[in-house]
């Protein structure tokens, strides 16, 4: 028994030893999940990308989206890097994966593979229990908003992106999903680009009962097209751009845009 409780004791010992102490993230979604999982501590550096967490007003910028400062990056010393494809070009990204730091990759493509990652990026973090807790809460909010919102029948939606050029979400962005989860359908969700560009005749071709956009000026755009049929809506906030534990609420506001349709 005693040699058994040694053996525990230097395991864990070890595993503490392992765990990591400056993170470096490249994608404000992968900064706001380290402070949701209680973490912030260790955060050295981010990529910026819109407004951030007050608990990390005083971290290191490492760069803007396209545009890593890998020089900063390499000064801060980190012994993990959480990396979102999409935050950085090929170039440095190939950069980044010579490095010898670990460097792990999140890209959600459904809300179901965000908790999962929720829970793999807590163990990155040595915060294994935090983890496990907050992924259970989002399975479960994610269970009871497919649940409520169920149709027997999708209400057809085409989500905008950006006016000019006109943009949207493919069938294997995690918006796509989203959507889903509000019992309505993509209805670009054959095309398997993250964010393909369309035509407004296209648009009109596939008939969606509901159009959603990100600002006022895209939803005053769509009132030159009087005799469409779809209602357009505007998105409550940005919290479905970043896939962290807060998009769920945001997945929830959505849903409460879709449902009176």
């Amino acid at each position: 028994m005693k040699r058994r409780w040694l053996a525990l004791l230097l395991l864990a010992y070890c595993a503490q030893a392992l765990a990591v102490g400056r993170v470096v993230s490249l994608a404000p979604s992968l900064s706001e999940m380290v402070v949701e999982l209680g973490a912030a501590d260790l955060l050295v550096g981010v990529l910026d990308g819109g407004e951030r967490p007050a608990a990390l007003a005083q971290v290191a910028s490492v760069g803007h989206y396209g545009q890593l400062d890998m020089e900063r990056l390499l000064s801060l010393n980190p012994d993990l890097i959480l990396l979102w494809p999409g935050s950085v070009g090929p170039a440095q990204r190939e950069q980044l994966q010579r490095l010898n730091i670990p460097v792990y990759v999140a890209e959600p493509h459904s809300l179901e593979q965000l908790t999962t990652q929720v829970q793999a990026i807590a163990e990155q973090l040595g915060r294994a229990d935090a983890g496990r807790q907050l992924a259970a809460q989002l399975r479960q909010r994610l269970a009871d908003l497919r649940q409520r919102y169920r149709r027997a029948e999708p209400l057809r939606v085409f989500y905008q992106v950006w006016n000019q050029p006109l943009y949207t979400v493919g069938g294997g962005q995690i918006i796509s999903d989203a959507l889903t989860v509000c019992g309505a359908r993509n209805v670009f969700d054959d095309l398997n680009l993250p964010a393909p560009q369309v035509s407004i005749e296209s648009v009109l071709q596939r008939n969606p009962q509901m159009i959603l956009v990100g600002d006022q000026a895209q939803l005053q755009a769509w009132k030159a097209w009087p005799s469409m049929a779809a209602r357009v809506r505007l998105v409550p906030d940005k919290g479905l751009e970043r896939p962290s534990g807060q998009m769920l609420e945001a997945v929830a506001r959505l849903c409460e845009v879709i449902q009176p349709l």
